[in-house]
């Protein structure tokens, strides 16, 4: 019985603290500040792409080392390719 009441307690709690009001809006000062931030987004969003494809084929590969493995080379590729990308100006 005790358990049971804990565990709804905490499912509640967990269930409430996920909420995020609707109005959250994050606003930059200057659109510098807005092209900085989405340069980062993009450079995150590619190294883990290839972080993620590359544990991926390392798993199929190797399993659990080979997907460790797999997840460097990729995240490598990954940041290789922004920085290719970001060099042409492709931001």
């Amino acid at each position: 019985m005790r358990n049971l009441i804990l565990a709804i307690i905490l499912s509640i709690v967990m269930l409430f603290s996920t909420v995020q009001p609707v109005a959250a809006v994050t606003y930059y000062r200057t659109r510098h500040d807005y092209v900085q931030h989405k340069r980062h987004v993009k450079t995150a969003k590619r190294v883990g792409i290839g972080a993620a494809g590359g544990a991926a084929i390392g798993a199929l590969a190797g399993g659990g080392k080979g997907a460790a493995i797999g997840g460097l080379a990729g995240a490598g590729a990954g940041l290789l390719y922004d920085r290719y990308k970001k060099h042409h100006g492709h931001y």
